[in-house]
């Protein structure tokens, strides 16, 4: 009978020591999960407003390729025509991806308006006005 209590012992002892030491490689969750997810999503918004800044940054050095051949051409900044067919696109695209067609026309305003400063930079350079 000693035997047998010495074994038993000795097993729960050994499933003591063993669960204790899972528990510890066991990586804590953090007390509140939901703070986990606000922290990565803000990490991918920052990503993604980095890649946002490169995308108007790339969709400007093609403006200053505009704006040179208007000033060598004597165009005029203003392409109303055209304009409207970059906001009608860019309303389409941007209700694609659920976004309102007042946000969109808010931002390609404050881009064309961007870029209407480039080009009459580039044409005052140009023609040393």
């Amino acid at each position: 009978m000693k035997l047998y209590s010495r074994i038993l012992f000795l097993s729960g002892a050994f499933l003591l020591s063993h669960s204790m030491l899972f528990a510890q490689q066991t990586p804590a969750k953090a007390p509140d999960s939901s703070l986990n997810t606000l922290q990565i999503n803000r990490k991918k918004i920052d990503s993604l407003d980095k890649k946002l800044m490169q995308l108007i940054g790339e969709r400007e050095r093609a403006v200053k390729a505009i704006g040179v051949y208007k000033a060598k051409n004597n165009m005029p900044a203003l392409q109303a025509g055209r304009f409207k067919q970059v906001l009608e696109k860019s309303v389409i695209a941007g209700e694609k991806e659920g976004l309102s067609a007042t946000f969109i026309t808010e931002m390609m305003n404050a881009i064309h308006k961007e870029s209407l400063r480039i080009e009459d930079e580039i044409k005052l350079n140009f023609h040393g006005k």
